[in-house]
């Protein structure tokens, strides 16, 4: 019998497990996190690397230690190793170093000895715990769960890339394996900051990249306005009581789409020298013909590619599965229309259940996604347990 049980051990659920082990002094032995990938952040550092990515969109202070300056604070022992370790603005860190750090925060409160490698496939709730049943049959029961599962297993395939081709990949498919080694024309489809950022990996790699995109290219430092890691939007937002209409605020503060300012002058740059070769259109349809890959857009314009790689996102659909799917129907547990749940301020949706991540954004607003996302529910998950949820956001 645990204390604390977290299924996902992404960005989110070891943030979590920091601020319970080091901020609400919860014994190590009392906490364990279920993830199915062979080590912890596994599946943030295999995206992140496909996607070619060299700094963060985010800021310095949304980082997974228990002070939001220490990954600054870090920067001053570092030795500069030849990159910097920041990009303006606002101290947005490398990934290098954002990734040292995490595995520096891992090592510090012993978090990798807490992983269960398994899948979550099944929960309970019993008159004074909750049962987790994995996949290899073993049940774990906890007094309480945390769902801080990401919608990292819903990449979105367009209905026209649905054919029979080992041509066509999804960048965030599980076990992604498909960047070329030999040149190739790669057709790179998405407008957001994960197409740009490949699209500029495989230009630098030599190959000949088409970038297709629906619309023009959408500058945005973030993917929601700052305003909302605070009161300026925040205490709005918690005011209104129809979910429903939370859902509608969410929905249209996200910049989906979107890419950095910097992100965009690399494009820029790299389509006016003529390494990428840039269609804002949709496709139409695809044809595989003679091991070459045909796309037909709407506009009638053809595209021969070697392979195509999908940067198009994930689907909207509420994470967890059948497994959450199954523990809202046994234990009637509120969801709004969307079927995202609702929760309270310290995002306890049924005594002994709590949420982060997607599953936490009818109460957290749009960031609760992100790393800032991740922050906000340990400030309210920790704070709740120590007795001080005072202007928490």
């Amino acid at each position: 019998m645990l204390d604390w049980l977290i299924v996902g051990g992404g960005i989110h659920g070891v943030h979590i497990a920091a601020r319970l082990i080091g901020q609400a002094n919860v014994d190590i032995e009392q906490i364990r996190i279920i993830d199915p990938n062979q080590k912890l952040l596994q599946r943030w550092k295999d995206c992140t690397s496909t996607t070619g990515m060299q700094y963060l969109r985010s800021p310095s202070v949304h980082n997974l230690d228990i002070d939001p300056w220490a990954l600054l604070d870090k920067a001053v022992e570092e030795e500069n190793q030849g990159i910097p370790l920041f990009s303006p603005p606002y101290d947005r860190p490398s990934l290098e170093f954002f990734n040292k750090h995490c595995d520096e925060i891992i090592a510090k409160y012993q978090i990798d000895e807490l992983h269960i490698q398994a899948k979550a496939e099944s929960c309970t709730l019993e008159s004074e715990f909750v049962m987790v049943e994995i996949d290899n049959g073993q049940q774990i029961g906890a007094k309480n769960v945390v769902f801080a599962m990401g919608a990292g297993d819903q990449p979105t395939w367009p209905e026209w890339s649905k054919i029979d081709s080992e041509k066509i990949h999804h960048i965030f498919s599980d076990n992604f394996d498909a960047l070329p080694n030999l040149k190739e024309s790669v057709s790179v489809i998405g407008g957001g900051i994960s197409a740009g950022q490949v699209a500029l990996r495989l230009a630098e790699e030599g190959h000949e990249v088409t970038l297709v995109t629906r619309h023009e290219l959408r500058e945005h430092q973030f993917d929601s306005d700052p305003g909302w890691l605070g009161p300026m939007y925040m205490d709005g937002y918690s005011k209104i009581a129809d979910v429903n209409k939370r859902r509608k605020l969410i929905t249209k503060a996200r910049h989906k789409g979107s890419m950095s300012p910097d992100v965009i002058e690399s494009l820029n740059q790299q389509i006016a020298r003529g390494n990428i070769s840039w269609h804002i259109d949709d496709v139409d349809e695809l044809i595989e013909d003679n091991e070459q890959l045909i796309i037909k857009l709407e506009s009638g314009e053809k595209i021969i590619a070697d392979r195509i790689l999908l940067a198009t996102g994930f689907e909207g659909n509420r994470p967890g599965g059948e497994l959450i799917t199954q523990l809202i129907q046994s234990a009637s547990l509120p969801c709004a229309k969307c079927g995202y749940p609702i929760v309270d301020q310290t995002l306890c949706w049924h005594p002994g259940i709590y949420v982060s991540g997607p599953l936490a954004e009818l109460e957290l607003g749009p960031v609760s996604r992100n790393i800032s996302g991740a922050r906000r529910a340990a400030d309210r998950i920790v704070s709740s347990l120590i007795g001080n949820m005072a202007e928490l956001y």
